[in-house]
C-alpha cells in the first residue's frame, strides 16, 4: 500500500523540488554577484530549508539532536555517515551558523539547477573519484580554505552512500589530509539515521513517512590526538554505534 500511495506523492514532490531548484538558481546568482558571499550563503540556507519542506509532501519529518555549543570562530570538520542525498539539506540547515562546505564528486558540479551552482561557487570541493591525485590535491586546497576562513568542512569518509543504512568502513586519506591542513579544527562526529529510507524503493517512487535524525556527538579537539589513525577508528565507532 505504501508503494502504491508513494507514486502520486513522489510526482508531487518532484514538481515541488524542481520548482524550488529553478527559482533559487537566479536568486543565488544575484545574491553572489551583486551582494557577495553573505547574501549567497543565506540564499543557500533558505534553499535547503525549502528542499526539506518539499520532502514533507512524502511525510518526511526531521529531528536534530545537539547538546553542544559549536564555535563559530574556529574551523570545524564534521565527520558523518552518508545514507542519501537527503543528508545534505539537513546539514546545511541545522549547521547554518557554521557555514558548512562539502567534498562532492565533480559530476554534481554541473547540470543541476541551484545545487551545481552552489557547489561551484559556495566554497565546496569537487573531486574526480577516478583520479586520486586530483582528488587529494583538491581536498588539500579545500582544507586550507576551511582553515583560513574558519568555516566548516563536511566529509563522508564512507565515500559513497549506504543504500541500506548499514555503515561502511571509513576511507582514511581524505580525513588525514583535512587533519593536516586544518590542524586547529574541532572535530564534530555526526550520525544520520533513516535518510536512506527515502530511497528504499530506488529513485522512484520514494519512501513515505520517515523520520530523518541528525545526532551530534561530543566534539573533539583535533590537537588532543597525536595518533590520527586512532582518532579515525574512534570516530568510526562513535558514528557507527549510533546508527539504528
Amino acid at each position: 500500500m505504501e508503494k502504491i500511495l508513494s507514486y502520486p506523492l513522489t510526482v508531487l514532490y518532484f514538481i515541488c523540488f524542481g520548482l524550488v531548484l529553478v527559482i533559487f538558481h537566479p536568486i543565488q546568482w544575484v545574491c553572489l554577484n551583486v551582494f557577495g558571499y553573505t547574501a549567497h550563503k543565506k540564499s543557500v540556507t533558505i534553499l535547503n530549508f525549502f528542499i526539506m519542506r518539499c520532502t514533507n509532501v512524502l511525510g518526511t519529518r526531521y529531528a536534530f539532536h545537539n547538546s553542544f555549543e559549536l564555535p563559530t570562530n574556529r574551523p570545524i570538520i564534521i565527520v558523518s555517515n552518508h545514507q542519501s542525498m537527503y543528508d545534505i539539506p539537513g546539514i546545511i540547515w541545522y549547521f547554518r551558523k557554521n557555514h558548512p562546505k562539502f567534498i562532492s564528486k565533480k559530476e554534481l558540479g554541473k547540470g543541476i539547477p541551484s545545487v551545481s551552482y552552489n557547489l561551484r561557487h559556495g566554497g565546496s570541493a569537487l573531486i574526480d573519484r577516478k583520479d586520486s591525485r586530483q582528488a587529494l590535491m583538491e581536498i588539500s586546497k579545500f582544507g586550507k580554505y576551511i582553515s583560513q576562513t574558519k568555516r566548516t568542512a563536511v566529509i563522508f569518509p564512507e565515500g559513497t552512500r549506504s543504500r541500506t543504512g548499514k555503515p561502511k568502513r571509513f576511507a582514511v586519506n581524505g580525513l588525514k589530509i583535512l587533519f593536516k591542513t586544518v590542524p586547529d579544527a574541532v572535530i564534530v562526529p555526526l550520525t544520520i539515521n533513516n535518510s536512506w529510507k527515502l530511497l528504499k524503493f530506488g529513485k522512484f517512487p520514494m519512501g513515505l513517512g520517515n523520520k530523518v535524525t541528525f545526532t551530534t556527538h561530543q566534539p573533539i579537539e583535533l590537537k588532543s590526538y597525536e595518533n590520527k589513525d586512532q582518532l579515525i577508528l574512534d570516530l568510526e565507532k562513535i558514528i557507527g554505534d549510533a546508527v539504528i
